[in-house]
């Protein structure tokens, strides 16, 4: 299990730019794997601090995606960044809060954070779990 959040301020969103492999200088939304003895929320909140020093509230489940190939499930949250403050923390190079309509799709990390933020760009106002997988050609 991989959890983690999309946080937003205002219109925007926080993107972190990994300082490791895999994908090292690509961007993603703050989510690692789950502990044993974490609920899915509580991993995603301190994947949210660990990466980047911020402090959110989650607002509800936004996406589940699958990496078949991989054996991994992305749960991953829609969170309110409680104040513009934020820092890099050690898996992280950079971090940004970026307008909707500014994602850097091209350089994003992950499969499931491209169909998280897409998904989340068609329906920003629609409170619906959305559902992908990806399978490996």
């Amino acid at each position: 299990m991989v959890v983690g959040t999309i946080p937003v301020f205002e219109d925007k969103i926080l993107l972190c730019q990994r300082a490791i492999e895999p994908r090292l200088g690509y961007w993603n939304v703050p989510a690692g794997f789950l502990e044993n003895g974490e609920t899915v929320e509580e991993g995603a909140l301190r994947e949210t601090r660990e990466e980047a020093q911020a402090e959110v509230e989650i607002v509800r489940l936004h996406c589940v995606y699958n990496i078949i190939h991989a054996q991994q499930v992305y749960l991953l949250f829609l969170a309110r960044l409680k104040k513009p403050e934020f820092a890099c923390g050690i898996e992280t190079a950079a971090i940004e809060l970026i307008s909707m309509d500014k994602i850097p799709f091209e350089k994003l990390a992950f499969s499931s954070n491209t169909f998280a933020l897409q998904k989340l760009q068609q329906y920003p106002d629609v409170e619906v779990v959305h559902f992908g997988s990806y399978v490996k050609p």
